[in-house]
């Protein structure tokens, strides 16, 4: 074979094969990867099998320890200290008695680093817990979807601070009995007027 075509032949090889291996790398680089989250049709008189994650205090929390009230409100929300979910906490917040004379606890779960929680409890002076949700697992549990997470930056004590979250978490409220029955769901929940939904909920049963 002529020499100058074997050599345009092996060019063209090399250049087809890096063509190939960049649209490649490009491909896996731009894979977002979320929890993986089979379609649920977890709803009313289901039972919640037992979880665990981080508190905002760093702790060990297992739903099986905390099923001892009458009720457990397990709500979930996108980030913490944004403004619809800082309304949401704060509102359950200001309910407290309330909640208590029904004789409910409360969890917020989200994507957020326990470093996220403690500060959002600090800056707001939340009185429940908040659980970290880093790897969507409990979002997955209950069905309810996520995203992308993200970043925002506060000012926490004249100090600019980044809070990166893993994944970013729809607001949906659910209601569990003292087995761990869900006998409330709400997959549109209006932030500010959650925890006065529940309330009047709990109160009519």
């Amino acid at each position: 074979m002529n020499r100058k075509i074997l050599l345009r032949l092996i060019l063209l090889s090399v250049v087809v094969i890096s063509v190939w291996y960049k649209s490649s790398a490009k491909t896996e680089t731009e894979t977002v990867t979320v929890p993986d989250q089979k379609e649920s049709v977890i709803g009313i008189g289901h039972r919640v099998t037992g979880f665990s994650a981080n508190d905002d205090m760093g702790n060990v929390w297992k739903l099986a320890d905390n099923l001892g009230s009458s009720y457990l409100i397990v709500y979930f929300y996108p980030a913490a200290m944004t403004g619809g979910c800082t309304l949401q906490a704060c509102s359950y917040r200001d309910h407290s008695t309330e909640l208590e004379d029904l004789d409910v606890e409360v969890v917020g779960v989200s994507g957020d680093s326990v470093n996220n929680l403690k500060i959002f409890r600090d800056a707001h002076d939340l009185n429940f817990t908040l659980l970290s949700d880093i790897d969507g697992g409990i979002a997955g549990l209950f069905g309810v979807p996520v995203k992308e997470g993200g970043a925002i930056t506060r000012t926490v004590g004249g100090v600019d601070v980044s809070m990166i979250r893993a994944y970013t978490t729809s607001r949906w409220t659910f209601i569990l009995d003292s087995e761990g029955k869900i006998i409330y769901k709400d997959t549109d929940v209006q932030a500010g007027n959650d925890s006065i939904d529940v309330i009047e909920f709990l109160r009519a049963i």
